[in-house]
């Protein structure tokens, strides 16, 4: 079992080690604008793939979805009965029954998925982030250790790492995206009412 476990976890960091060198490869170039300007491509690219895998789901998630919604409305309807007692006995018999058991595997599966859909990819880059921009890396591509420097702290300057530029990168990028969300909300409908309106006005067009 240990020679297993050893032989295993051995190609584990092959893996790792290719796909480190295919990110190197890929994002080298990037380092010539700047690793602030590099980073920023990476968390744009991993925000992408986290909405993309974030909508996925298995068929095994469909499926407890399904039974959820199912005994849920069931529950409300028992819950609706004239007589609140016995409405209230079904409600628990309900929950007991099938109810608690089937949120517990919907709400465990629904994390598992959300876990590896969503939140591997951003951790993964992260960890790459880190290792690819951390100081010694830093220094031989653009001699210092930090990316950025701002303000001070006790009288001295504070100095932002890899770390610190993914995360805000992150925040700017994912608040971005649901800015220009609302907005695209926001003029859907009166476009489809610009459109109605020009239908009536034209009904020749028709």
């Amino acid at each position: 079992m240990d020679e297993f476990l050893d032989y295993l976890w051995i190609k584990i960091l092959m893996i790792i080690k290719y796909i480190t060198a295919f990110l190197d490869a890929l994002f080298s170039p990037l380092n010539a604008v700047g690793p602030g300007f590099a980073i920023f491509v990476i968390v744009c690219i991993t925000f992408a793939m986290a909405r993309f895998f974030s909508r996925y789901k298995t068929k095994r998630l469909i499926r407890l979805e399904k039974e959820f919604i199912h005994w849920y409305n069931l529950r409300q309807e028992a819950m609706k009965c004239e007589d609140y007692e016995k409405g209230k006995l079904l409600a628990k018999n309900v929950d007991q029954a099938k109810l608690n058991r089937v949120y517990y595997d919907y709400f465990f599966e629904r994390f598992m998925v959300t876990l590896l859909t969503k939140y591997l990819p951003i951790f993964s880059m992260l960890a790459y982030v880190n290792e690819a921009y951390k100081p010694d890396n830093l220094l031989k591509m653009i001699g210092k250790t930090y990316i950025y420097k701002f303000g001070k702290y006790h009288g001295k300057p504070i100095e932002a790492g890899a770390v610190f530029v993914f995360f805000v990168a992150y925040l700017i990028v994912s608040s971005g995206w649901f800015v220009l969300k609302f907005i695209y909300s926001r003029l859907k409908p009166s476009k489809a009412k610009s459109s109605d309106r020009d239908m009536q006005d034209n009904p020749d067009n028709k």
